[in-house]
């Protein structure tokens, strides 16, 4: 027998309908490519989004088509997030920090219609122009005063398709299941992976981050996503502020400590959503200026993993810090980690531990650890597996990749994550690795992650890793890999001091290598890939 209620497909353009009814003066500030700040609200975006819309449709775009954006965050870029699968059609951000190769691949393998491009990146699409489709329409992000001299030919304006439009729109109802965005993985083995969100994930996603963040996600709130539009939807945030009524404020390209903190001192911003280094940037200039940023009182980091010392640094200044995982393939957001209730009264040292891991799972995130033969371990806080995932809000293959879609799932159609991790009693998740960067040492596991997390614990440390070298004896053993703070010089033996005091003797690296900087991926992470490259013969 069904039930006998309405069925409406969920669909991404009733959210910005829905803020531009219930919270029409909530804000969207940003940091202009052009120099200046803009601002304006969910009701006057809305209609700016139904001009781009109408545009959209002007240029011959239809359901289906993928119409890609190379942007930094700010209102042009929300505008396409909406209008775009508004009309049927598919966001493909691109991540600029993507190799040449790789942005080539993956406009070609999306098969993009049209590309809108920030000021910022338009040298880089004259060079790979002639990389790309013929037919490719391009889009410079900008009004004809600040349009560019260009190489690209038959370029548009962005504020020229909105110009003449009507600020009103009927929403086709589409199916919910109708594909809505595109984001790759940055491709750290073969090319990249494309995975492909619904109306119906997006929406239920957005759903779920205000539920599970409601200290966070709430009318009056003022939320910086320092997490890149470009990338994984900006963790939600462009569908789950408007469906609470939080107004974002957009950083644009200006990411370093003294920018963040000077726009979110202005804009009295709550809460800051971003990587571990842009938090490491931000800590340093409140330490130079001897306060927080006013208003500030909230950071969800995820990306990779935070560690210890940054997690005290900041609950030591009274921002709590709620550290979050997820992946592109989860849309991406999958557990949390704000405390609940039965905890506030913890010891600091004893919240700090629970902090340190990943948190609880989001609803509709049902999770797993399994052995080396798939058989179920037990959630018991001690026992680590390979963690799986499935829900309404995670990919069930790779966009037109049949080939990489087929060795991530088991038999009972779970996503393999490539994590090691941990489950607690009580529902507290800890990732202890990426099964690939795990260190086998004579038969023995080692945590590159475990040391990492204690190496940053020393103040004259600002960023380290932990890989494998091979070894003649045992096979492998960890190298330290240490960027050390502008002003301090960390010793060797203070540092391997500091690790023989935690670890078993044999997990401590026989050696630590001093860079000036770390490589990183397109998505901020340390590129263990290229260290383990650069030292693949070891420390010399």
């Amino acid at each position: 027998m069904k039930g006998m209620m309405m069925h409406r497909p969920l669909k991404i353009a009733d959210l910005i309908t829905f803020a531009r009814d219930t919270y029409p003066s909530s804000e969207i500030v940003s940091v202009r490519t052009e120099g200046d700040i803009h601002r304006t609200t969910y009701k006057e975006t809305a209609g700016r989004i139904a001009q781009l819309a109408h545009g959209l449709k002007g240029l011959g775009i239809n359901e289906g088509d993928r119409v890609a954006t190379l942007a930094w965050n700010g209102y042009r870029h929300f505008e396409l997030y909406y209008a775009i699968s508004g009309i049927g059609a598919v966001c493909h951000t691109i991540n600029p920090r993507l190799s040449a190769e790789q942005m080539i691949y993956i406009v070609n393998h999306a098969q993009d219609r049209v590309l809108f491009v920030d000021l910022t990146f338009v040298p880089i699409i004259e060079k790979l122009r002639p990389h790309f489709p013929d037919d490719l329409q391009v889009v410079i992000m900008t009004d004809r005063t600040h349009m560019p001299e260009t190489s690209l030919e038959d370029v548009l304006c962005y504020e020229e398709i909105l110009d003449g439009q009507a600020a009103e729109i009927d929403w086709p109802d589409l199916p919910e299941d109708q594909a809505a965005g595109l984001c790759y993985t940055s491709g750290t083995t073969g090319n990249p992976k494309g995975t492909i969100y619904s109306h119906r994930s997006t929406v239920l996603h957005a759903f779920s981050m205000c539920v599970t963040i409601p200290k966070v996600l709430f009318e009056g709130s003022r939320i910086l996503p320092v997490v890149p539009l470009f990338h994984v939807n900006a963790w939600g945030l462009p569908y789950g502020a408007p469906l609470s009524g939080s107004s974002l404020i957009f950083p644009g390209g200006a990411l370093d400590g003294k920018s963040l903190f000077d726009l979110m001192d202005r804009e009295k911003v709550f809460s800051a959503w971003g990587v571990p280094t842009v938090w490491i940037g931000l800590m340093n200039e409140i330490k130079q200026r001897g306060r927080l940023p006013e208003g500030f009182g909230d950071i969800v980091v995820g990306g990779s993993a935070a560690s210890r010392s940054l997690i005290e640094g900041f609950e030591k200044e009274g921002v709590n810090v709620c550290h979050a995982w997820g992946m592109t393939e989860m849309s991406p957001l999958g557990t949390q980690c704000n405390l609940p209730p039965d905890m506030a009264d913890l010891p600091f040292e004893k919240r700090i531990d629970r902090k340190q891991s990943q948190g609880r799972r989001v609803f509709g995130v049902e999770m797993k650890i399994v052995d080396d033969e798939g058989k179920r371990l037990p959630q018991d806080g001690r026992t680590p597996g390979h963690l799986y995932v499935r829900g309404n809000t995670i990919t069930s293959g790779y966009f037109e990749d049949p080939e990489a879609s087929k060795p991530v799932f088991d038999a009972e159609g779970w996503f393999c994550t490539g994590d090691i991790a941990k489950i607690s009693a009580d529902g507290f998740l800890t990732i202890t690795d990426r099964s690939k960067d795990l260190i086998k040492s004579g038969g023995e596991w080692i945590s590159s992650l475990d040391l990492e997390n204690i190496v940053m614990s020393h103040p004259g440390v600002a960023n380290c890793a932990v890989i494998a070298v091979p070894d003649d004896k045992w096979d492998e053993r960890p190298l330290l890999i240490v960027q050390a703070r502008e002003d301090a010089q960390p010793q060797k033996e203070e540092i391997l001091g500091l690790l023989a005091e935690r670890v078993a003797k044999w997990q401590v690296p026989d050696d630590v290598v001093y860079v000036d900087e770390l490589p990183m991926t397109a998505t901020g992470k340390v590129s263990k890939l290229t260290l383990r490259k650069n030292f693949a013969e070891g420390a010399e």
